[in-house]
């Protein structure tokens, strides 16, 4: 796409806030569920650490899904997939907060986490796709900023909404966002489809990336809880994680049509990123979990309280992300990300 077929100025502003929107409103979700849990589960009757399932189910089907975002986005549309994703998002929203009870909690964030996965890819992509090429950089210091309010808004909404309304409430506030979102993008967007190619399924690799990624996560998160390799259900996992990880990236290698292109990693600059990006936010993303359930049984703090001390983590992040983006073109960027990486450790 080039310059002279973007969107004017004004409806350019409309279509970057309904993007950012939809990011905004999964992040947030990520974040604000992780202060109500020991809530959650008084509630549905379950223990605070079967209550962490609800994050644990959201994580799962989501790192499953994520790397089917490139397939997806081919065979029926970045704008399609973008829509459908979000809209089905806020209809999951609405099941998890009218939830009955905890298995119906649970099926509904499974739900949710597979749709929520192509969400922020496809929200920078098509960003990215509609901006002019001078100005990428600032979209990307948009979309940041976005994501990162999520940190800091939702351990505050998550325990203001636990500490004076129903939990179901932290769900419901997804609704509203995702319909507005879902709504401006295809009325803005409709006709500016990407191309859309008629690629076969790849059943077999499909099969193999659910079954090892699948039980990767299960035992990572339920490890500690049953003892590691002291529990039986630890190592059938791992050896289920194992031999499906190793028998779908020899399928992928060589099918013709793989549900995720390996060959990407051949590329240096892209396997370093994704091997570091994916530590970071193991980390972060781990620490967002432990923190507030920590304040909450260790030392007593209340949910809203718990939820303030957690927000701090994104004050930074929403002050520099539009700096950083602005002159990224003038940045040598792997100095920029190591200094970070190492004031994140020193954080910690």
């Amino acid at each position: 796409m080039n310059d002279k077929e973007l969107l004017p100025f004004p409806i350019l502003v409309v279509l970057t806030l309904a993007l950012t929107l939809a990011t905004f409103m999964q992040v947030l979700d990520t974040t604000i569920a992780n202060v109500p849990i020991p809530s959650i589960a008084g509630n549905l009757g379950v223990t605070p650490t079967q209550g962490t399932w609800a994050i644990t189910s959201f994580g799962v089907s989501n790192a499953i899904a994520m790397p089917l975002t490139g397939w997806l986005a081919k065979r029926f549309g970045e704008v399609r997939l973008f829509v459908f994703s979000t809209a089905l998002f806020s209809l999951t929203s609405f099941a998890c907060g009218m939830a009955p009870n905890f298995e119906t909690l649970i099926f509904g964030r499974v739900i949710q986490g597979a749709v929520a996965a192509p969400m922020m890819p496809l929200s920078q992509s098509l960003l990215l796709a509609n901006y002019p090429s001078d100005k990428k950089g600032l979209a990307l210091a948009f979309w940041a900023m976005t994501a990162t309010i999520g940190p800091i808004a939702g351990p505050l909404l998550g325990g203001y909404i636990t500490d004076n309304f129903n939990w179901s409430w932290i769900f419901y506030i997804n609704v509203p966002i995702g319909v507005l979102s879902s709504f401006l993008v295809w009325q803005l967007l409709e006709k500016r489809e990407t191309q859309v190619s008629k690629f076969p399924i790849d059943y077999i690799g499909l099969s193999l990336l659910v079954l090892g990624v699948g039980a990767l996560q299960i035992l990572l998160d339920k490890g500690n809880d049953l003892d590691w390799f002291g529990s039986s259900t630890i190592i059938t996992l791992t050896v289920i994680a194992f031999v499906g990880i190793v028998f779908f990236i020899i399928w992928e290698l060589y099918d013709k049509n793989p549900v995720v292109d390996l060959k990407l990693f051949k590329d240096r600059n892209f396997t370093i990123g994704t091997i570091a990006i994916s530590m970071g936010y193991a980390v972060f993303l781990g620490g967002g979990v432990i923190f507030p359930l920590w304040l909450q049984m260790q030392l007593g703090y209340s949910a809203f309280w718990a939820g303030f001390a957690s927000a701090a983590v994104g004050i930074f992040a929403f002050l520099l992300s539009p700096v950083v983006g602005a002159n990224m073109h003038r940045l040598n960027l792997r100095v920029v990300v190591t200094v970070s990486f190492l004031l994140f450790a020193l954080s910690y």
